[in-house]
């Protein structure tokens, strides 16, 4: 089977096109829904959704929100309006502080992350995020979280973090994006309008989403676009280049935190090309030939991506409803 470094082309005009009917033809033939919402966060996801989701519906029939808090970047800020600028729509402020404080989201986190590491206060200056190793290819290290504390001297400690304090670490945060997906139905019911996801196949498949948070939507028109191909659709598209210069973000911690220490300990173009790889089922070593890496640090990464998978298969399921009793 053929497999090389273009094996993750796509033909960008052919495939936005295909992905706008599909918005076009679930949201309103099958919904019944006018038109839609879209969270910008200022990445390259909800930029590339946004701007096909205005290409199905026209502008005037979007609604695009921002959803900050106040651990959020504020650049974030300024390339969602930028972006909402460039495609004829007036964005929403929606800032979720208020909500956070009111669901006890930062006293929860911040409690468990100071019994990890006692001097962090964020009254004093203290920023923090939770990382995984970053030595995928040279150890293969399982995906055990440490979490950062970054102090106001620019001094940063890392200490592993016990299961206990992770659980409740990830719980309070989760409030966030649960929060926010309430906010963008608030602006989705009071239109009859549908809410349109943002995932993409790294997020979706991999587990990096929260359920009933960003995994919740009314569909998901990139969860099967491998994110080095969303960024063939932004291009294409036209996308502001400074989000398609942007290192993507978790922009959930009060510490800035990338998407690749917070989770996929990889670059996306490695990342992507060897999990094709792995999907067409081709062996390590002919994998390796092709990215130029060791046989063993291929199979690391085989068995990070199948290790996520299995952990969050969970997040993917519907729930489950017994079947009728037989009469």
């Amino acid at each position: 089977m053929n497999f090389d470094k273009k094996a993750l082309d796509i033909d960008p005009a052919a495939e936005s096109e295909r992905i706008i009917r599909f918005i076009q033809k679930n949201v309103r033939i099958t919904m019944r829904r006018g038109g839609g919402v879209v969270g910008i966060s200022g990445g390259i996801d909800s930029a590339v959704v946004l701007a096909m989701t205005v290409r199905a519906f026209g502008a005037r029939n979007v609604v695009a929100v921002m959803m900050p808090d106040r651990d959020s970047d504020p650049v974030s800020e300024t390339y969602a309006r930028e972006l909402a600028g460039v495609f004829g729509v007036t964005p929403i402020l929606e800032d979720i502080t208020g909500a956070l404080e009111g669901f006890h989201c930062y006293r929860r986190r911040d409690a468990a992350i100071a019994r990890v590491v006692p001097e962090y206060d964020p009254a004093k200056g203290h920023k923090a995020k939770i990382v995984l190793p970053s030595d995928l290819l040279e150890s293969g290290t399982l995906n055990v979280f440490s979490v950062t504390v970054v102090c106001p001297d620019g001094r940063q400690e890392t200490r592993p973090l016990p299961p206990r304090e992770l659980l409740e670490i990830v719980a309070a945060t989760n409030l966030k994006q649960r929060s926010r997906m309430a906010t963008l139905y608030y602006h989705a019911e009071s239109r009859q309008f549908a809410v349109i996801g943002t995932a993409n196949k790294n997020e979706h498949a991999q587990g990096f989403f929260v359920k009933y948070g960003d995994g919740g939507a009314d569909i998901q028109p990139i969860a099967h676009l491998f994110k080095s191909q969303i960024y063939q659709l932004a291009r294409h598209l036209d996308i502001p280049q400074s989000i398609q210069q942007r290192t993507p973000t978790t922009d959930t911690y009060s510490a800035p935190c990338d998407q690749a220490e917070f989770f996929f300990r990889l670059p996306f173009e490695t990342l992507d090309l060897i999990w094709r790889g792995l999907e067409l089922g081709l062996p390590a070593a002919q994998v390796a030939r092709v990215m130029e890496m060791t046989e063993l640090q291929v199979q690391r990464v085989f068995d990070d991506i199948q290790r996520k998978q299995r952990a969050t298969q969970y997040l993917r399921m519907s729930p489950p409803i017994p079947e009728a009793a037989a009469s």
